[in-house]
């Protein structure tokens, strides 16, 4: 019996939710429409596909240590983890996991999808991804046409072809419409969303990109097969991959292939790829407020107002979108939600970090949080997990004092090491070899204050990590 593979993938940025998502931490590993992050509600819904395996995952090389968290606290063991180097799109991603499926079995067939997508209704999923599944076994390539219930102009349409289903041949993609044509398209019956979901096996797959876009696969082929293991990820090569020509799965296959089916998908689907979209997956008040955080309204109707470390009050306010983060805050009405990616554009164009970072940045082995600056110091926050180990490490340009504020630290500071506890203290001169641990059972929580002429996260020499990172700063 053939493998069933969950693909996940997991390499999006999510600008159009800034501030909440950002490069570095992107919405996917939010949790924004239930108490899981999206990724881990995608690998549970796809967990629970009859015959399914360990997920394959694509992602983001800097998201890496995130992501296998995500899926450990889930009970989720990955068939595989692929690193992409740099973004090239759906169809070169597809065809990494494609390669991976490939290695576990000879017939495997995959489900594709984004770790970013609400699903309400899961029962129906399962039904639609059997149909799927059995569509694949009879070498088409699927994609679920998710039943349009309102003309949007956001998504992408497929018109479904003359059949009596339960799956259909796919007649034509059509783009993002206007609105009156949207229009027409809902009322016709015969007009789906793009969902950007496929089942297909990986070799049906693998023979048609070879077909209509030999390049990439020979690409992915070379940065595949020159793909380095590391822990529990697979570091595809850089400069292979790199070469690959940017392609969607839609443009480079799906459109062109003879033989793409859509299977009907009404399931309560939404990609969430704006705050208006996120505004409508979630619950509303009485007043058609979502409010998230320590939030305040009065005389406020249909808003979204999201504080995540203070107290945000509107009065009113209709049709808007409020969003407070540690280091941003976001005000826009619904109708230009859009816009959000071209101000991210603009902060990154001034060089700003608000673009890629939270102030608190994720690490493997806990967190930072900047509490606050000023010229030639620094004050962090760190929270070590039990276990976590910092990397013996030094800097040219800063010294720091770390003071323990709740339970046990062991410090390496050149051939010393030694413990702390609550309220003790001690100080790490410049160039001086360092570590911290945390060998207690508990979170660990320090304050660090950094001093010096330059205090960039790239000051960093690592001599070891436990997580291989010698030689970066991630």
């Amino acid at each position: 019996m053939s493998a069933l593979i969950p693909v996940i993938l997991s390499g999006g940025a999510g600008t159009r939710l800034w501030p909440l998502s950002r490069e570095m931490y992107p919405k996917q590993l939010l949790a924004l429409t239930s108490r899981q992050t999206m990724l881990q509600d995608t690998a549970a819904r796809l967990a629970g596909i009859d015959g399914a395996t360990a997920p394959i995952v694509v992602c983001n090389e800097a998201h890496r240590f995130t992501v296998a968290e995500q899926l450990r606290t889930l009970g989720v063991g990955a068939s595989a983890i692929l690193l992409e180097p740099v973004g090239r799109n759906t169809a070169p991603a597809v065809a990494l996991a494609a390669l991976a499926a490939l290695e576990i079995s000879g017939d495997a067939v995959m489900v594709v999808a984004p770790a970013d997508h609400v699903i309400r209704d899961v029962h129906a999923f399962h039904r639609a991804a059997a149909l799927a599944v059995d569509q694949a076994h009879q070498g088409k390539l699927v994609t679920f046409g998710i039943v349009a219930h309102a003309p949007e102009t956001g998504y992408g349409y497929i018109r479904r072809g003359a059949g009596e289903g339960p799956a259909y041949p796919v007649a034509e993609f059509i783009e993002k419409p206007p609105l009156d044509v949207a229009t027409q398209f809902v009322a016709s019956g015969d007009y789906y969303w793009n969902s950007g979901m496929f089942v297909f096996t990986a070799a049906r797959y693998l023979e048609e990109l070879r077909h209509y876009a030999a390049d990439i696969l020979e690409s992915v082929t070379a940065a595949f097969r020159a793909a380095k293991r590391d822990l529990d990820f697979t570091r595809i090569d850089p400069k292979a991959f790199a070469d690959c020509r940017s392609e969607s799965i839609d443009y480079a296959v799906m459109e062109k292939t003879r033989d793409a089916v859509t299977v009907p998908l009404d399931a309560g689907w939404s990609d969430v790829g704006s705050w208006s979209s996120l505004f409508d997956a979630l619950p509303a008040d009485e007043d058609g407020n979502v409010l998230l955080g320590d939030a305040l309204v009065h005389d406020t109707h249909d808003c979204y107002v999201h504080s995540t470390s203070r107290l945000v009050a509107a009065v009113g306010m209709d049709d808007h979108i409020i969003v407070e983060t540690k280091d941003a805050v976001l005000v826009a009405p619904k109708e230009r939600v859009q816009d959000v990616k071209e101000l991210v554009g603009r902060l990154k164009k001034a060089g700003r970090s608000e673009s890629a970072l939270h102030r608190e940045v994720f690490r493997p082995w806990g967190s930072y949080d900047s509490i606050d600056a000023g010229e030639r110091f620094q004050v962090k926050r760190l929270t070590v997990i039990p276990g976590g180990v910092l990397s013996l490490q030094m800097h040219h340009h800063r010294a720091e004092h770390w003071i323990v504020v709740s339970g046990t630290a062991r410090i390496t500071r050149d051939d010393k090491t030694f413990l702390l506890s609550e309220n003790e203290s001690t100080y790490i001169p410049i160039g001086a070899t360092h570590r911290i641990e945390n060998p207690g059972k508990v979170p660990l929580h320090l304050i660090e204050v950094q001093s010096g002429s330059y205090l960039g996260e790239d000051d960093i020499v690592r001599f070891e990590d436990n997580y291989g990172r010698e030689g970066t700063n991630t």
